[in-house]
């Protein structure tokens, strides 16, 4: 059966103080709503609504800078849950098959928990509600069960004394046939202190029409909502701290593991070994074997099978590094290739480059890529020499094992197997030093004597 998502992210989150809509708010690098869509992919959904009010524009406009293919809907005035999912109604006019309401901030909804939800539907329950056996539940709605079915869910100030000491809470998400839910919205009204149509009234009203309602439990911790900056921060604890032991799990070595943080996508092979201090930024991947020393930051960048990066070393988008490569201390790699066994061991930035198999870059040496308007490329050839601080000013060549002098600054091509020395001569002044620091010190004792 088809499924369609709804995602709620009209929300302003004024808790969190910000210019910036909640939802965009990162967790491992990811916007919050992207999470949820994520989250809902595992059932395949035929087609995705994003309900958005708050800075809709710009959160509309990240999902699509991230590829993700949705609908966006604007809900103009904040009426309630059941108002909000009633806005993405007309993007599923025909849809059929069955939709799932998930909430933009609220990110750690697992696939096993909704294929769960689904198979509770298949099974014949009209609409399935997720719930969560809670650790304090005092501020959330009670899920009241009769056997396997949901008679009513109440909130903790409608609730009567049985009723709070009921510990299964509800966490919001639905999952119903599309034309039900629909259905069921319809009947909602809005006769509560807030004036809003909530989401949640739909179970009573389906109980009364003869539709069974059931709830599927998962661990509190999915539920987790973000909604302040402590909430923020505690969502990126929860989420690095999955993504650590997912890691060692599958048989990467991390040092120090609270101190290494990942990016959603972050993909580590087996027996890699990551020191501490470690910054995995989006779009990183490392093959089996590599060391990633202490305190380096790596973006968008590919490190290849027993390489070795850092200490103190910075990967910016682009970098890709073969097998065997080095990248050592306070060098920085951006949109550059380095083959087989090459080394950028020491103080360098390599940019807008290709740095051929076997290729030594010595310490100090800058591709010189920006003319102040546009960036130029610099390609070295295989087995090539780079002295220390040498200035490659691009665009320019290095053939294959060529060789760079020392404080050299090249601006023309060099043939391969050709040595390139562009560097003044050096003009030596015997015995100048020595009357000059005579100076120098006579000058400083006389300022002295003056106060």
């Amino acid at each position: 059966m088809a499924t369609q998502l709804i995602v709620l992210a009209a929300g302003q989150g004024t808790r969190m103080k910000s210019d910036v809509p909640k939802v965009l708010h990162k967790v491992g690098g990811l916007p919050l709503f992207a999470h949820a869509l994520n989250a809902g992919a595992v059932l395949n959904p035929e087609r995705t609504v994003l309900v958005v009010g708050h800075g809709g524009e710009t959160v509309t406009s990240a999902a699509e800078a991230l590829g993700i293919g949705i609908t966006s809907v604007t809900q103009e005035e904040r009426l309630g849950t059941a108002h909000a999912v009633a806005q993405a109604r007309p993007a599923l006019e025909g849809a059929g098959g069955d939709a799932l309401v998930l909430y933009a901030d609220t990110p750690f909804i697992s696939a096993e928990t909704l294929e769960r939800m689904a198979a509770a539907r298949a099974a014949g329950a009209a609409v399935v509600i997720l719930g969560f056996e809670a650790a304090d539940p005092a501020r959330y709605g009670r899920l009241v069960m009769e056997g396997d079915r949901l008679a009513r869910i109440v909130e903790f100030k409608d609730a009567s004394e049985a009723e709070r000491a009921i510990t299964f809470c509800n966490s919001g998400v639905v999952l119903a046939a599309t034309d039900t839910l629909f259905e069921l919205i319809d009947q909602v009204g809005n006769d509560n202190a807030a004036g809003e149509y909530y989401l949640t009234d739909i179970v009573a009203i389906a109980n009364e029409m003869g539709l069974k309602a059931t709830a599927v439990a998962c661990p509190e911790a999915e539920t987790l909502g973000v909604n302040s900056r402590a909430d923020l921060a505690a969502a990126e604890a929860a989420f690095q701290a999955a993504k650590r032991a997912a890691a060692m799990a599958e048989g990467v070595t991390l040092a120090a593991p609270e101190t290494v943080f990942f990016s959603h996508d972050t993909q580590i092979g087996r027996d890699a070994v990551v020191e501490p201090q470690v910054v995995f930024g989006p779009g990183v991947t490392v093959e089996p074997g590599a060391q990633i020393r202490a305190f380096s930051h790596l973006e968008g960048a590919h490190v290849g099978q027993n390489a070795i990066v850092g200490p103190y070393a910075r990967l910016r988008p682009g970098a890709v590094l073969a097998a065997k490569t080095r990248v050592g201390n306070f060098c920085e790699v951006k949109n550059a290739t380095l083959g087989e066994g090459a080394k950028v061991n020491h103080l360098s930035y390599i940019g807008d480059a290709s740095v051929g198999a076997e290729t030594n870059i010595g310490a100090g040496t800058v591709t010189c890529n920006y003319d102040g308007v546009f960036k130029h490329r610099t390609e070295i050839g295989e087995r090539a020499f780079i002295g220390s601080d040498t200035m490659l000013v691009a665009p320019v060549s290095v053939g294959d094992e060529a060789m760079t002098a020392s404080g050299s600054v090249i601006t023309e091509d060099v043939p391969e197997g050709a040595l390139a020395l562009g560097r003044a001569g050096q003009t030596t002044k015997p015995g100048l030093a020595r009357r000059l620091f005579a100076k120098l010190k006579a000058a400083k004792a006389k300022r002295l004597e003056k106060g």
